[in-house]
């Protein structure tokens, strides 16, 4: 017999030339039998091209996915991942995740911190970025590495595609890129949030962190003196992610106070 992917003359169970298989197999269609080599299920007529035809990479069979449907099977993977993760219950109402800095860190208001049931078509995309976001710092404070691993780059693009952020936002991918290990992304994305708000305590917190990540101490004494000067003010503005982020910003203040306080 010939063997059915390389054409060269075979026996046994495999092809000596290019190891495809030459045991009789299955129509993915209709189950039937198909003697090796066949070109088309005798039983309901569908094409069998080797091991790279269509009706063969059916997922429930056990055959992986071919050249020309691989991307469309990785992108219903991921899809599958994310519409789990936003519709899991990441935390509990009134509860806050510990964040990639220490303390506590949960994004503000919505399904992306609430409990219960998500109804997915009324979530935005930050809505949705959040509920990863939220994902990622159970893990961590779980110290559960395989889940950061495994969700930080998908939050990350998640806030990407969120686009335009408010300081809040900047804050929670800065925290994200310094989970993953990027403090100068981090950092780069602290400063846009300063941008507009060069007052916001988790932003200048979010820059002092990947800065002091860096090893530039200039920049994070700076930070840290600025966040100092602005933080009175800035709590009386009562701004609904320094409430959600309550328990963590006195930390903060005395990190601030720990870095700039001159050496006895």
């Amino acid at each position: 017999m010939n063997c059915p992917a390389c054409g060269t003359a075979a026996a046994g169970n495999f092809c000596a030339k290019c190891g495809a298989s030459l045991k009789e197999a299955t129509c993915a269609a209709c189950g039937a039998h198909l003697s090796a080599g066949a070109r088309f299920c005798s039983r309901c007529g569908i094409a069998v091209q080797g091991e790279h035809s269509e009706a063969r990479v059916a997922r429930g069979r056990g055959v992986q996915p071919g050249p020309g449907m691989l991307g469309w099977w990785l992108a219903g993977v991921a899809m599958v991942v994310l519409i789990v993760v936003i519709a899991w219950p990441i935390v509990r109402p009134g509860r806050e995740t510990g964040g990639a800095g220490g303390g506590d860190v949960a994004p503000t208001g919505g399904p992306a911190t609430g409990g219960g049931g998500v109804d997915l078509s009324s979530m935005t995309p930050r809505e949705a970025a959040d509920r990863l976001f939220n994902r990622v710092m159970t893990a961590v404070s779980a110290g559960d590495t395989s889940q950061v691993r495994f969700f930080v780059d998908m939050a990350i693009q998640a806030y990407h595609q969120a686009q335009p952020l408010d300081a809040d936002g900047y804050y929670h991918l800065s925290v994200l890129e310094r989970t993953a290990g990027r403090a100068d992304s981090a950092l780069a994305t602290a400063r846009k949030a300063l941008e507009s708000a060069p007052d916001h305590l988790l932003a200048l917190a979010a820059a002092a962190q990947a800065a002091r990540d860096l090893g530039t101490d200039p920049q994070v004494r700076d930070y840290y003196t600025r966040f100092l000067a602005a933080y009175e003010a800035e709590r009386a503005r009562k701004l609904p992610e320094y409430e959600a982020h309550a328990r963590q910003l006195p930390e903060l203040l005395e990190e601030a106070r720990g870095f700039v306080r001159p050496a006895r």
